[in-house]
C-alpha cells in the first residue's frame, strides 16, 4: 500500500486554545516553518523573523552581541502602553530571546481578535505561540550539530583622512568669511605625515576594530522513551565575540564586547493511566555579557566623534592622549583597551507541570487540563573601571625648545568597582474544560478557561514599598466552535480578565470576539473544479484588552488610581537631589529678618487617577485561506483595522484653573494621566507558496509580505490654527521637519524670501514658507516622510532539493521608512572645538563649494565651522529612506548518502554553509539602514559565514 501524501488542509494548526485542523480555523493565524528560523546566526529567533513571517515586522537596531531585534505583530497601534507581542512557550509566559530554537516543535503567530480575546488584557499586540519539542516513544534518538561563524559588518561609517579633514576646515572657515584654521605649511604636514604629535593622522576605525570575529554555536539533543514514559532532553552553548581589538598583553581579563549564552530544557511525559497524562518540564538559560570598563555606547559615540587629525593614540613621549577627561569621551583605544571590563550575568529557571485527564467516562470527547508554572530569573553585573592618566598637547610647540607643552585632562583612575542586581519571581496557575465531539456532518467544541499569575520582584526594589508588591492577573475565557461539513464556521471567544493595576470599580474587562468562514471549496456547485482544494473566506470582529501602562518616560505605571505624596526637596530632572542635599522648596519662611525658620512643604509626586483603566482594541479581520492543484499552490491573504481607545497619556494641556500645581518634585510640570488616546491602524499581510517536483527536483518557491499604517486619532495637544502641526491625523511616530527646497542660489534671492534663521548666506538650505506669513519658524514644521520603523516588510525565496543536495535562499527587505541624519559627523564642525568628524561620501558628494561648485542643488550646503542655526535643523534635506533589500540567507546543504551513513551507525549526517547578510541594497550607504540610526553611534550589524555539520544517530 502507498502512503498518501499528507494535505494542507488536514495540516494541523495550533491556536490559543489547543490544535485545529488548518480548515476549521476562522482566525488570523500563522504557522511558521521552524527550520526557516535555524539559518540565523543570532543566539535569539526574534533576529529571524522579519520577511519570513507575515504579520510579523522586526527590526534590529544594535548589533552588539547579545542584542536582539525588536518585533511586532502587525501595525503599531498605541504610543501609551507597551506594544510587544505576548509569547507563550508551552501555555506559559516567557522570554523568545530565552529559548535555543533547536528546542523548538512549532512556531505560530496569533494575530486577529477571534484568535486572541481568550488572552483578555494580554492579547491586544497579538501573540506569539511557541510548543517545545517532547519526547517520542522508541528508541533513543541523538541530534548534534556544530557550527562555526565568521562575523563581519554589513556597512561601517567612513571618514577622510587627516589632510582632507585640515583642508574642509580651512574651507568652513573661509566660507564664512573667517580665518583660515591652518597654513599651507601645516596642510603639507598632515599630508606627508611629519609630525605625529602635532599633527596627527589616525585611522580609529582602523585601529579599534577587527576584520571580522568569529562564533561558534553547538547544541545537542536527545528524545526517546516507551509506552508509559517519553522524554526530551536538549542543551546548546553559543559564542560570539566582539570586534574590538584588544590589548595582548593583558592576561587576567577581556576587554572585548564578548557575548555567552548557554540554555537547556528537558520535558517528560508520563502516562500516569490510559487516560491521565502528566507533563513536566524544567528549563533554563544563562547569558553573560562582557564588555570594556565604559560601556559600548561610548566607544561608538567617540568614534564618530574622534577625527583624524585631533591627537595620536599615545604621543611620542609616552603620554596617553585624550579629549578629555570624562570617561565617555577618553580616547577610543583607551576606552577598548586601558578602562578595566565590565560582567553582566542573567540566568533563569523554568519550570511547569500539565496534568491532562481524558473525561470520556463522564461524556465522550470531554477532557480537562491544569497547568502550574514556577519561573525565577535573576541578572547581576559587575563594573571594574579604571583609566590611566591622559594629557592633551597644545596646538603649538614652544617656540625655544620645541617641546610639546600639555595638560593633564584626568589623573590615573585605580581599578575602581561597583555591582548591581536585580530580579523577579513568577507564578502562573490555569485550568482549562475542552469538548469536541463530531455528530455525523455537525462538528462542536468548546473551551472553558481559568488563568491567574503574580509576577513580584525580589531583588532592587529599594525602599519604595509598591516595588514589592505582587503584579497579579486573574481572568476566565472561553470559547465555543461549530461547523457543519467542514463547509460553514463560526467562533466565538470571550476572556474576562482582572488587573491588580486598576480601581476596583475599573478591574476586570470583559472582550469578546466573534468569527466565522466558509469553505467555497467543500459547496456542491464546485465539485466539478477538481483543482480547488480549499478556498476559505473568514471574517472576525473582537476586543482585547491592555493593562500594561506606561508613562511619558516609557516607565511602567503601578497603582494609577492612588495618589502619591512626599517632601518637597530641590532635585534634578532624574529625580535626584542637588549637590546630594535635602534642600526644601515649596515651603514657608515663618522666621523673622536675619534668622532662619524655613519649612518645606509636602507636595504631589503623582495625582491619583482612579477612572483609568484598561486600553482596548478593537480589531476586524477580513481573510482568504486558498490551497490548489493538491497543494502546489497554496496561501493565505489577510486585510485587517483596528481601532485602540483609552491609551494611557499625561495630560498635558489641561488649564491652571484646574488648580494642579504647576511643578512637581521634579522641576516638572505636574499632571494628570488618563485614557484619552485614540489611535487607528489598517493594512493587509499575506503569504504564497509555490511546491512542485520534476523527477528528481523538489522545490519551493514563496513569497510573504506585511504592511501597515496607523493614524493618531485622539491625543491631548495644546490647540493651534496650524492644523498640520498636530500629532492627531499623522503617523505614530511620524517625522516632523521643515521643506527644504534646495540652496539659495545668491543674495538676491535671499533679500527676496521669507526670513529664515540667523545669518543666512548662498549656499544654505531653503526652506518653504508653509503657512504663508512671511518667516520661517517652527509653525512651517509639517509631516514628511514616513516612521523610523517600517511599515512595509517583505520576503522571498525558494528551496531546492536534488538527491543530497539542497539550496535555500531568502531575500527580506522593508519600505515606507524614513529617519533625519544629524550629530556632529552630518553636522560637520558643528561645535567649532574639533569634536567631530567627516565621512568620505560627504566629502566626495556634489557640495557646495565656494568658488567652485556654487549648485544650488548640490547634495551638501555651504560649510560652516561652528553651529548654524540655519541648516542643522530637521528637513527633508537631512530625510533619508530606510528601505532596503538584502540576501538574507544563502544555505547550501550536503546530506551523505544513506550507505555510508549506515556503515558509520548514524542514520543521517548533513555538511551545510549559511551565509546571512551577504548582500544589502539600498539608498542609504552611511551605515547599515537597518538600524535606523540618526548618526551611526551604534555597535554595527553583521553579516555571516558559517560551516557546519549535523548529525543523527
Amino acid at each position: 500500500m502507498k502512503e498518501a501524501d499528507a494535505s494542507i488542509i488536514d495540516e494541523v494548526v495550533v491556536t490559543g486554545i489547543g490544535t485545529q485542523k488548518k480548515i476549521a480555523v476562522t482566525g488570523a493565524i500563522t504557522n511558521v516553518d521552524v527550520e526557516e528560523l535555524k539559518y540565523s546566526p543570532s543566539a535569539s529567533m526574534a533576529d529571524a523573523l522579519a520577511g519570513v513571517v507575515p504579520g510579523i515586522q522586526a527590526m534590529q537596531t544594535d548589533g552588539r552581541p547579545g542584542s536582539v531585534s525588536e518585533f511586532w505583530v502587525r501595525s503599531i497601534s498605541t504610543f501609551g502602553a507597551n506594544s510587544a507581542a505576548l509569547v507563550l512557550v508551552d501555555g506559559f509566559e516567557r522570554d523568545l530571546n530565552e529559548i535555543n530554537v533547536e528546542d523548538v516543535e512549532s512556531f505560530t503567530v496569533l494575530k486577529d481578535a477571534s484568535a486572541t480575546a481568550i488572552y483578555g488584557s494580554k492579547g491586544a499586540n497579538g501573540v506569539v505561540l511557541i510548543n517545545t519539542r517532547r519526547g517520542k516513544e522508541g528508541k533513543i534518538n541523538i541530534n548534534a550539530k556544530a557550527e562555526g561563524f565568521y562575523n563581519m559588518v554589513t556597512k561601517l561609517p567612513e571618514f577622510v583622512d587627516g589632510y582632507t579633514y585640515a583642508s574642509m576646515a580651512n574651507e568652513a572657515k573661509i566660507a564664512r568669511n573667517q580665518e583660515p584654521l591652518f597654513q599651507n605649511e601645516e596642510l603639507e604636514i598632515f599630508r606627508l605625515g611629519l609630525d605625529n604629535d602635532v599633527y596627527p593622522n589616525v585611522d580609529w576605525m582602523d585601529t579599534m576594530l577587527r576584520k571580522g570575529a568569529w562564533s561558534s554555536r553547538v547544541s545537542l539533543n536527545m528524545t526517546g522513551g516507551g509506552k508509559t514514559a517519553r522524554y526530551y532532553v536538549g542543551g546548546s552553548y553559543y559564542d560570539q565575540q566582539g570586534m574590538y581589538k584588544t590589548d595582548k598583553s593583558l592576561k587576567e581579563y577581556n576587554t572585548n564586547a564578548n557575548f555567552r549564552k548557554y540554555t537547556y530544557r528537558m520535558n517528560v511525559d508520563i502516562d500516569i493511566t490510559k487516560s491521565t497524562l502528566l507533563k513536566v518540564g524544567i528549563s533554563g538559560s544563562l547569558r553573560k555579557q562582557n564588555d570594556p570598563g565604559v560601556g559600548t555606547d561610548a566607544i561608538w559615540t567617540t568614534l564618530m566623534g574622534y577625527n583624524s587629525i585631533m591627537m595620536p593614540i599615545v604621543y611620542s613621549n609616552g603620554y596617553v592622549s585624550s579629549w578629555s577627561g570624562k570617561e565617555d569621551n577618553l580616547n577610543p583605544w583607551v576606552q577598548a583597551t586601558m578602562t578595566g571590563y565590565r560582567e553582566s550575568w542573567k540566568n533563569n529557571i523554568q519550570t511547569n507541570v500539565t496534568l491532562e485527564q481524558k473525561l470520556d467516562f463522564i461524556t465522550k470527547g470531554l477532557k480537562f487540563i491544569g497547568r502550574f508554572g514556577y519561573d525565577t530569573d535573576n541578572s547581576n553585573w559587575i563594573n571594574r573601571v579604571k583609566w590611566p592618566a591622559v594629557y592633551k598637547a597644545d596646538k603649538y610647540r614652544d617656540t625655544a625648545t620645541g617641546e610639546l607643552k600639555f595638560t593633564e585632562m584626568a589623573k590615573e583612575q585605580k581599578m575602581k568597582q561597583s555591582s548591581g542586581s536585580s530580579g523577579e519571581r513568577k507564578e502562573f496557575f490555569e485550568w482549562e474544560l475542552h469538548y469536541n465531539r463530531g455528530f455525523k456532518d455537525h462538528h462542536v467544541g468548546g473551551v472553558l478557561k481559568y488563568t491567574q499569575s503574580a509576577k513580584v520582584q525580589t531583588q532592587g526594589i529599594g525602599s519604595t514599598l509598591e516595588n514589592g508588591i505582587q503584579r497579579r492577573n486573574q481572568g476566565i475565557a472561553g470559547r465555543f466552535h461549530y461547523n457543519w461539513k467542514y463547509r460553514y464556521f463560526i467562533d466565538f471567544n470571550f476572556g474576562y480578565t482582572g488587573s491588580e493595576n486598576f480601581h476596583k470599580d475599573y478591574r476586570f474587562g470583559f472582550f469578546p470576539a466573534l468569527s466565522g468562514a466558509w469553505n467555497l471549496a467543500e459547496e456542491p456547485f464546485m465539485e466539478n473544479v477538481k483543482w480547488m482544494d480549499m478556498f476559505k473566506i473568514r471574517y472576525s470582529w473582537g476586543k482585547t484588552g491592555n493593562d500594561d501602562l506606561r508613562n511619558s518616560a516609557n516607565n511602567r505605571v503601578r497603582f494609577p488610581y492612588l495618589y502619591k505624596m512626599d517632601f518637597l526637596y530641590n532635585r534634578d530632572k532624574d529625580g535626584n537631589l542637588v549637590d546630594g542635599k535635602k534642600t526644601p522648596v515649596g515651603g514657608y519662611q515663618f522666621a523673622d529678618i536675619g534668622y532662619d525658620r524655613y519649612y518645606g512643604g509636602i507636595g504631589y509626586l503623582s495625582m491619583a487617577t482612579p477612572d483609568v483603566s484598561w486600553e482596548i482594541s478593537t480589531k476586524q479581520d477580513l481573510g482568504i485561506d486558498f490551497s490548489f492543484f493538491e497543494d502546489k499552490i497554496s496561501g493565505s491573504i489577510d486585510y485587517y483595522n483596528e481601532k485602540r481607545t483609552g491609551i494611557y497619556l499625561e495630560r498635558r494641556h489641561l488649564p491652571w484653573t484646574v488648580g494642579l500645581s504647576a511643578e512637581n518634585y521634579k522641576k516638572e510640570k505636574q499632571n494628570v494621566y488618563a485614557n484619552v488616546g485614540e489611535v487607528k491602524a489598517h493594512g493587509f499581510d499575506g503569504n504564497i507558496k509555490l511546491r512542485h517536483k520534476i523527477n528528481n527536483v523538489d522545490f519551493t518557491i514563496r513569497a510573504n509580505m506585511t504592511y501597515g499604517k496607523n493614524e493618531i486619532v485622539e491625543r491631548d495637544e495644546e490647540n493651534t490654527v496650524y492644523w498640520y502641526k498636530k500629532q492627531a491625523g499623522h503617523r505614530v511616530g511620524q517625522a516632523m521637519g521643515l521643506v527644504a527646497l534646495g540652496l539659495f542660489k545668491d543674495y538676491e534671492e535671499i533679500r527676496n524670501w521669507p526670513t529664515q534663521f540667523g545669518e543666512v548666506m548662498p549656499g544654505d538650505i531653503k526652506y518653504k514658507d508653509i503657512n504663508g506669513d512671511g518667516k520661517i519658524d517652527d509653525n512651517d514644521k509639517v509631516a514628511i516622510g514616513a516612521t523610523k520603523r517600517p511599515n512595509f516588510t517583505y520576503g522571498f525565496g525558494m528551496s531546492v532539493r536534488w538527491k543530497g543536495l539542497d539550496l535555500n535562499v531568502h531575500f527580506q527587505g522593508v519600505g515606507k521608512s524614513t529617519y533625519f541624519i544629524d550629530g556632529s559627523t552630518v553636522y560637520m564642525f558643528q561645535g567649532g572645538d574639533g569634536w567631530g568628524n567627516i565621512m568620505k561620501e560627504m566629502a566626495e558628494s556634489n557640495r557646495w563649494v565656494l568658488g567652485e561648485n556654487e549648485d544650488p542643488n548640490a547634495e551638501y550646503p555651504r560649510l560652516t565651522y561652528g553651529n548654524n542655526s540655519n541648516n542643522n535643523r530637521a528637513s527633508t534635506f537631512w530625510l533619508r529612506n530606510g528601505a532596503y533589500l538584502r540576501l538574507k540567507t544563502l544555505d547550501i546543504g550536503y546530506s551523505l548518502p544513506k550507505a555510508i551513513v549506515r556503515k558509520m551507525h548514524m542514520n543521517q549526517v548533513r555538511f551545510f554553509f549559511i551565509g546571512t547578510n551577504l548582500l544589502t541594497f539600498s539608498k542609504f550607504s552611511l551605515w547599515d539602514p537597518e538600524m535606523g540610526s540618526s548618526n551611526g553611534k551604534k555597535y554595527p550589524l553583521s553579516k555571516t559565514i558559517s560551516l557546519g555539520v549535523s548529525v543523527n544517530l
